[in-house]
């Protein structure tokens, strides 16, 4: 089976009411107009859908930060570009990031929840995670990581209660492969120098990992492409930023003999 992964799209727009200006939003609002805005170009997320169409892998996978600040009209700006592939029939795995996830205000989250049952056409929703979802012979571990952190930091969080989901679900005998679908990474080369944007909790998943109870974790968050793989192709793909990189990874599964093969789509 084919799994194509993209992540970090990162649309982003003005504050779109007042109380922008008195949580995280205006963070956010001020980095993509005067930083971001230059470096992310939608039309390489377009040339990606178009790639996913033409090519029909059996799932294609976002691993969040559709948006900047999680506002309703970042959702709307990015809406058309995945449309087709929301209509295409090609099952589509969305988990949101925590720029997708920024403040707690209810229209942002409702916008938030509001895209990922939309884009997944009701395979899930974001109060049902997290999940498991057997596709084309692979069993997709879907875990929200992502919530409002404070002004300063972009944390990820693995829950004891999330934790001890998977723990559960991966205990159990394993019948298909193992594929965990999360924004952050679990494995973290620089864990002092990106203390700002850690992930907090995810010490049993990565024991999981390592007795290969999970097989392997697909994720965003860090903008620059990156893969740690064994031999078998096992470990944590890290799509990347779509719009800043133009780059997009394509995962081969070997079903029968669990083994992974990944190469890097360039659609600069």
């Amino acid at each position: 089976m084919k799994i194509v992964h993209f992540s970090d799209p990162h649309a982003g727009g003005p504050a779109e009411d007042w109380l922008a200006y008195f949580d995280k939003r205006w963070v956010g609002v001020f980095n993509y107009r005067f930083r971001r805005q230059y470096r992310v170009d939608l039309e390489r997320l377009r040339r990606a859908v178009a790639y996913i169409l033409d090519t029909k892998p059996d799932v294609a996978v976002c691993t969040g930060d559709l948006t900047s600040t999680g506002q309703p009209g970042e959702f709307e700006k990015i809406r058309p570009y995945l449309e087709p592939l929301k209509k295409s029939g090609i099952p589509f795995l969305y988990m949101p990031g925590n720029h997708d996830c920024y403040v707690k205000r209810p229209k942002c989250v409702n916008a938030m929840k509001a895209a990922v049952e939309y884009l997944n056409n009701g395979l899930y929703s974001f109060d049902e995670l997290p999940a498991v979802r057997r596709i084309a012979g692979v069993d997709f571990i879907l875990l929200n990581t992502s919530r409002p952190s404070n002004l300063l930091c972009s944390w990820g969080f693995v829950t004891r209660k999330d934790s001890a989901f998977v723990e559960q679900f991966c205990n159990a005998p394993k019948t298909a492969p193992r594929i965990l679908l999360s924004h952050y990474p679990m494995l973290e080369a620089h864990p002092i120098l990106r203390l700002r944007h850690a992930l907090i909790g995810q010490k049993n998943i990565l024991k999981l990992m390592d007795e290969k109870k999970i097989d392997l974790s697909l994720c965003g968050h860090v903008h620059k492409p990156s893969q740690k793989v064994d031999a078998d192709g096992r470990g944590e793909i890290c799509a990347g930023s779509i719009t800043m990189f133009g780059v997009m990874a394509e995962i081969t599964v070997d079903t029968e003999n669990e083994k992974f093969y990944t190469q890097k789509i360039d659609l600069k």
